[in-house]
């Protein structure tokens, strides 16, 4: 391979990067479903002709590496792919998939008659069959419970779209005018994609675009490896739990060992519990993605994320177990948990290799699916994407408030409540900063929410219920826990029905009452400046209460700090703290 010279390698890294998002904003701009133009539940990238990822645009960190599994799933599937070919996939057992609701699609980059890329993006649709509307089906013990399932298929052939196909898709979906134009969306963005790469090739020739991809992986290799080797040799382990398998109550843990030798990382989940008849199993396209969403949201946030990245880190994943299970285990819930659990038990190893970098834990969330028929008479799926939970704080920074799903890591964009009101038959009664729901510390956890919304008439909500048993959002170095969910559903007579921490209930007119959790702190909370207290008092995010109490700030009735009982209070615990280390 050529040298690159360093300028021309950032040009076409920055280039690439853009591209992404040009793809990202055709999807948004074009698509049917409030899932892409709202939440922007996608991710768009561009493959090598081996399929590895050289860009991704800044969409869901869980589809990190995912995306490489299925485009090499697709190029081992394929030995005859052509120009103006398009390619759809989303099974986890042969396509690279993560779960079924998340489509890939994939359009191949020719040029001179040569592939020379794959442009793709990764986008989880509204409905695609199954045992619940939505598709997130609480009750499923096995994949066939839970969707469509496909392997890589040719979903345009030489640039001819195959009707037959396109035709069972929209048949196996509760809403196939939603999913119709959001697949219309993913194509035409990939298109873009492969145009905007082809321009690039027609400036520096395909060899030359072949070499700089090359060298983009070299270097995001090169940088991270650099990361690594300033941590301290050794093993160190990392273990979390969910509290269910969304049947019955019980410990199923995520346990890992994760070795660092000189610029290398081993990430051993031999020990991890056995998987679940659930629909929590992580599969392995997941289970890698959630492991470097861990690994770079600890260690570093500005090298290049693509696969060169993480060539330094080698997983075990033992077979049989929730990271790595067995067909025909059911799998839809797992991008949430257990890649919650996954990311986590990531942050606590590295945390005993480097504990001024840790990571508090974030809430669990537990926001569900109303589905129904709209003022239109027309099927619905409503995601309740405002009852979002807390982040944990880290050294430099308080943790997010609402900030949602671990594994998205703010990629989900929180939709505006007005225009869910308009799109369809809810009523938002509140949806404000739960008070001392963070977790106290020096850098203090995020809050989560209070959520209460009534959907009007006939719904089946299916709810996906984690956080209520234990707080997710644990506190570091001194820092206290977030506080858990809680949901309640109030129905038009008072009454309040036993809900299913997983599962689906059809309700009439249902009044939903959700409190999301809080993030864990960071560090003492005796030693969070004052000002920052007060305003956090001030903005009703912690009560004047737990300001005493977790704080040693003490709050006067006009609201005006009392600063002289503050400063002898905070004297007094570090008094004690002293006599209890003499």
């Amino acid at each position: 391979m050529t040298a690159i010279d360093p300028v021309r390698l950032a040009l076409v890294q920055n280039r690439l990067d853009h591209i992404c998002k040009q793809m990202g904003w055709v999807m948004s701009q074009t698509a049917l479903s409030p899932i892409f133009s709202q939440a922007h539940d996608f991710t768009c990238y561009i493959t090598d002709a081996n399929g590895f990822i050289i860009s991704q645009a800044d969409g869901l960190p869980a589809h990190a590496a995912g995306g490489g599994f299925a485009a090499r799933a697709l190029i081992e599937s394929f030995d005859d792919i052509a120009e103006d070919d398009v390619f759809l996939m989303n099974d986890p057992y042969v396509a690279g998939g993560n779960h079924l609701p998340d489509w890939v699609v994939a359009t191949p980059v020719f040029v001179d008659g040569r592939m020379v890329a794959i442009a793709c993006d990764r986008a989880h649709q509204s409905d695609i069959g199954g045992g619940a509307p939505g598709t997130y089906n609480g009750d499923a013990t096995e994949i066939f419970h839970e969707g469509l399932r496909l392997p890589p298929v040719r979903l345009i052939e030489r640039g001819e779209v195959r009707r037959d196909l396109w035709r069972l898709l929209l048949l196996n979906s509760r809403t196939p005018e939603l999913l119709d134009g959001d697949l219309q969306a993913m194509i035409g963005a990939t298109r873009i994609g492969c145009e905007r790469i082809q321009a690039i090739a027609a400036e520096l020739g395909s060899d030359g675009l072949i070499d700089c991809f090359a060298a983009v992986l070299d270097h995001a290799d090169a940088s991270f490896r650099n990361v690594v080797a300033a941590l301290p040799d050794g093993t160190y382990e990392g273990e979390e739990y969910t509290d269910n398998d969304c049947f019955t109550d019980g410990h199923h843990a995520i346990r890992i060992k994760l070795t660092i030798e000189g610029d290398n990382l081993l990430i051993d989940f031999t020990g991890t519990d056995p998987q679940m008849i659930g629909f929590k199993n992580s599969p392995i396209a997941n289970s890698h993605s959630l492991t470097y969403v861990g690994l770079a949201s600890f260690l570093c946030d500005d090298v290049p994320i693509n696969e060169g990245t993480f060539r330094c880190a080698r997983l075990i994943l033992p077979e049989g177990t929730l990271v790595n299970p067995r067909a025909p285990a059911a799998q839809t819930m797992s991008t949430m948990y257990m890649g919650h659990e996954i990311v986590h038990a990531v942050w606590q190893a590295l945390a005993k290799a480097a504990p001024e970098k840790a990571c508090a834990g974030w809430s669990k969330t537990i926001h569900g699916i109303s589905t129904g028929l709209n003022r239109q008479a027309e099927p619905y799926v409503m995601y309740h994407w405002n009852a979002l939970s807390g982040a944990g704080a880290v050294r430099e920074r308080d943790g997010f408030d609402q900030i949602g799903l671990l594994g998205s890591l703010g990629g989900l964009t929180i939709p505006n409540i007005e225009a869910y009101e308009r799109l369809y038959p809810i009523r938002v009664h509140r949806c404000e900063i739960r008070c001392d729901s963070g977790g106290p510390g020096l850098k203090r956890g995020g809050a989560g929410v209070a959520y209460e919304a009534e959907v009007i008439g006939q719904v089946i909500h299916t709810f996906r219920s984690e956080g209520l048993g234990h707080s997710a959002g644990f506190g570091v170095n001194g820092g206290g826990d977030g506080d858990n969910c809680r949901i309640a559903v109030v129905q038009p007579d008072g009454t309040r029905p036993q809900l299913p921490r997983y599962g689906k209930l059809t309700l009439d007119n249902p009044r939903f009452e959700i409190l999301s959790g809080g993030g864990g702190g960071f560090g003492d909370p005796f030693q969070r400046p004052l000002a920052a207290v007060m305003t956090d008092v001030m903005g009703g995010i912690v009560s004047r209460e737990a300001a005493e109490q977790l704080y040693g700030v003490v709050v006067r009735p006009d609201g005006a700090l009392d600063e002289a009982l503050t400063l002898a209070r905070r004297a007094k615990r570090r008094e004690f703290q002293d006599s209890q280390e003499a």
